[in-house]
């Protein structure tokens, strides 16, 4: 396997994840069997409890593990077939339908991030245009260079990730797939937005986004400052809330362990709760207060709290937003303006759009209809962004 990533057929990111998953679900239930114990049946009980115990997506991915090293020991004589080729896996449980921010969200969303002083520092309202200008991934938005930018057709040469590697640390290399290396129109404000950001002087090589000191920036992090905008932590009555329930707590003389176990909650709950990161029922607090044995005035003054640090907030309405859901915006808004499916799968650097189209040719390198089409729906966020303070 390190060869096929030596030779950039396999992602470093896919030997890890493969790594880990062996590591961790298959090692304890695999690893004394004998060749000639993986039968199928063997095999699919190994599957099914990952599936029950893990999930779907893990199951998915152990299974297509076992089948590589299933069809290497074929291939050597050592198995006459390959025991995991006639396995499927169900979703134990009905799959969520794909959710985009539709025009109101989207206002909701960049009036969040213009009130929230860590995403203007982590610079996630520019990301999240040029996002949604573009349909790229987190990881490809990061990598995009000025050298990348074709000021004269207002064009991205999209061909290039930014990856945290195991052992290596930060890497920007080329997209590993045909239909990844692709060149994206841009709307006419998302070119805007990027001549408002471009210093004379600035090596070409530099990224558009860049970290502090000015290299590439770990999508990690980027993913971080998105669910600390989006998480209700936000809240400072929520905090204050936690805040007041840890030091009664304290004075009770019990730790989180002790509370956890007297109340019969979630042993995360009382974490949560006193960082912040959930809400608090009245008739919680209301146990709380009893199993802390709450003075009666102190009980009034923690139920208003819990009153006010229930009630809902904007990032509470938006807590399902990731940075993987501003693809699924753009594919939504292209595809609402009339744009085909392969036309789309074209935008986002998808392989396939489905079987009927899959060996379609000549849609991977551009769309010109597309940026007029981001152009139209979503000028009106940037040109908001750009008014000085007061003005409006």
């Amino acid at each position: 396997m390190q060869d096929l990533i030596e030779q950039d057929v396999l992602a470093p990111n896919t030997y890890q994840t493969y790594r880990y998953q062996y590591d961790k679900n298959l090692a304890p239930r695999v690893a004394e069997l004998r060749l000639w114990e993986l039968t199928t049946p063997r095999v699919k009980d190994v599957v099914k409890a990952i599936r029950d115990e893990v999930g779907a997506a893990t199951a998915k991915t152990c299974r297509s593990l076992l089948s590589r090293a299933c069809g290497l020991a074929v291939t050597h004589g050592a198995l006459a077939v390959n025991p995991v080729q006639e396995i499927t896996i169900r979703q134990t449980s009905k799959k969520q339908p794909p959710r985009a921010l539709d025009a109101a969200e989207r206002d909701q969303w960049f009036e969040l991030l213009s009130q929230d002083e860590r995403a203007i520092r982590a610079d996630l309202i520019d990301i999240t245009k040029f996002m949604l200008a573009t349909g790229e991934r987190i990881g490809e938005t990061l990598a995009v260079t000025w050298r990348d930018v074709k000021w004269e057709t207002g064009e991205i040469d999209c061909s290039h990730q930014v990856q945290s590697i195991k052992g290596k640390g930060l890497v920007r290399r080329r997209v590993k797939s045909v239909a990844g290396d692709r060149i994206l129109g841009l709307p006419r404000w998302g070119v805007e937005m990027l001549e408002a950001r471009w210093v004379p002087g600035t090596s070409l090589d530099a990224p558009i986004f860049p970290d502090s000191k000015c290299g590439f920036r770990d999508p990690h992090n980027v993913q971080k400052a998105l669910r600390d905008v989006r998480r209700p932590v936000g809240s400072e009555r929520r905090r204050q809330l936690g805040g007041v329930l840890r030091g009664h707590r304290r004075a009770a003389g019990m730790t989180q362990a002790e509370a956890v176990a007297a109340l019969g909650w979630r042993k995360t709950r009382i974490s949560l709760v006193e960082t912040g990161r959930v809400k608090l029922t009245a008739e919680e607090a209301v146990v709380l207060a009893d199993a802390y044995g709450i003075s009666k005035s102190d009980r009034a003054a923690l139920l208003e709290l819990t009153e006010l640090a229930g009630l809902q907030s904007l990032a509470d309405e938006l807590a399902w937003v990731t940075a993987h859901v501003f693809r699924k915006t753009t594919a939504t808004v292209l595809e609402r303006s009339g744009q085909t499916p392969g036309q789309v799968a074209d935008q986002l650097g998808h392989a396939q759009t489905s079987t009927t189209i899959n060996d379609y040719f000549g849609r991977r390198r551009r769309n010109p209809e597309a940026a007029q089409h981001l152009e139209d729906a979503l000028r009106h966020v940037h040109e908001r962004d750009s008014e000085p303070p007061g003005v409006g």
